[in-house]
């Protein structure tokens, strides 16, 4: 027999009962578009959450309240209960040189959502009182007008800068500097627009969200002494370390905290969060590829049942193969053949759906939504769905393949 004869047999017999073959290929052809797609769409949405952390900088320490060991800090995120353990002075102890030389900038930020109105439209909106130093540590694109001086955090003017979607819903697209807005029935004067991205309390980014001086939120609209998020812009990456350190020894001392154990505060690097949202986001991708490979396994299942049908199908062929000389391993690698060509078939075709909706998607997602989303298809799982795919059809090919391969040939032959 030539190497060819069972490529053609193969080829014959799959042919012939085109919808039998269709219905057990499409259970491949979901298996491997679901894993592709899920593999592609985790890539991008990790891709596009550590480009927006990467986009606030390497060089940022993050200072929140509530201690690392004791969850504090994680039950106040969770809850929405504030822990005041941070105030100004802290940010005022920390930016002094004397204390940590390694920090170049940094600015305090305090956060609450209140009602803000404007000729007659009203709603709930995000606002973050900052520092004047908030253009040295973080992205603040200014479209229009200008940011808020120095003398006006001092003096607790009474000034906001708006998100540029927010100009678009509460001032109906009209341009809002030296326009008057009412927060918690107090009268600011608009000053500027800011665009797509201002980093908030604990690093929210959107530009739907009013910016005030940190003085003006924390003693006019809110009332408060403390401080919600402390963040410092270091001279150099490599100083990160030694900045942290620095920073904790500043705190313990404007605490009265001599045991690390007891920290009521926690000191955080851009680093650290990429590495564990990384880790997160990667065991969802995970998580999420596990379930959709369960496709595949339903649809070896399908193979194996389609061919065991096959195999009763042809024990005549089988026996008349046996009569003219075939030994039992050329009806083996015949229906291991067919099996494997099923699901290489299935497996292409499943790559290329694949690859086609997620194509689809990233197109939606940036047009519609106006996110900077990759088409990002790796060929690893290109390469890695079309081994799977002809594994798949190998393993669940082997017990017809056997029962075939062990058929008598007079048995056969007087089968009917």
């Amino acid at each position: 027999m030539q190497f060819s004869d069972p490529i053609k047999i193969a080829y014959r017999n799959l042919t012939a009962n085109k919808f039998r073959s269709f219905l057990t290929i499409l259970g491949i052809i979901i298996g491997v578009a679901s894993v592709i797609l899920i593999m592609a769409i985790g890539q991008s949405a990790q891709g596009l959450i550590l480009n927006q952390l990467e986009g606030v900088g390497s060089n940022l320490v993050l200072v929140i309240p509530g201690g690392n060991d004791n969850g504090q800090s994680l039950v106040s995120q969770l809850t929405g209960i504030n822990i005041t353990s941070l105030k100004y002075r802290d940010f005022l102890a920390i930016m002094d040189k004397n204390n940590v030389p390694e920090v170049q900038a940094g600015a305090a930020y305090v956060q609450a959502n209140e009602i803000v109105s404007y000729n007659g439209n009203e709603s709930t909106y995000s606002i973050n009182g900052v520092t004047h130093e908030v253009t040295d540590v973080e992205s603040l694109d200014i479209l229009e007008g200008r940011s808020f001086m120095p003398e006006e955090d001092t003096n607790m003017a009474r000034v906001a800068i708006v998100g540029e979607n927010l100009k678009k819903d509460l001032f109906n697209g009209d341009d809002p500097v030296g326009k008057q807005i009412k927060i918690d029935n107090q009268i600011f004067n608009v000053i500027g627009v800011f665009h797509e991205r201002v980093p908030g309390v604990g690093g929210d980014a959107t530009d739907d969200m009013i910016i005030l001086p940190f003085r003006t939120t924390q003693k006019l609209l809110l009332g408060i002494d403390h401080v919600n998020v402390l963040r410092f812009k270091v001279s150099d990456a490599s100083q990160i370390a030694a900045a942290k350190n620095d920073i904790a020894k500043t705190l313990r001392i404007q605490h009265n905290i001599t045991d690390p154990a007891n920290d009521d505060f926690s000191v955080n690097d851009m680093a650290s969060a990429l590495s564990a949202v990384t880790n997160v986001t990667d065991v969802i991708r995970y998580f999420l590829l596990a379930v959709a490979s369960i496709a595949l396994v339903v649809g070896g299942v399908g193979i194996m049942n389609i061919m065991l049908i096959s195999v009763n199908q042809r024990i005549h062929e089988v026996g008349l193969r046996k009569a003219v000389g075939a030994r039992n391993s050329d009806i083996l690698e015949q229906f291991l053949l067919e099996s494997a060509t099923i699901t290489l078939v299935g497996g292409i075709v499943g790559i290329i759906i694949g690859i086609a909706f997620a194509f689809l998607i990233s197109v939606i997602i940036t047009k519609g939504f106006g996110y900077s989303w990759q088409f990002i298809v790796s060929w690893q799982s290109i390469v890695v769905a079309t081994l799977v795919s002809v594994i798949i059809g190998l393993i669940f090919g082997i017990y017809p393949a056997r029962k075939a391969s062990r058929i008598s040939p007079m048995e056969a032959l007087r089968y009917e």
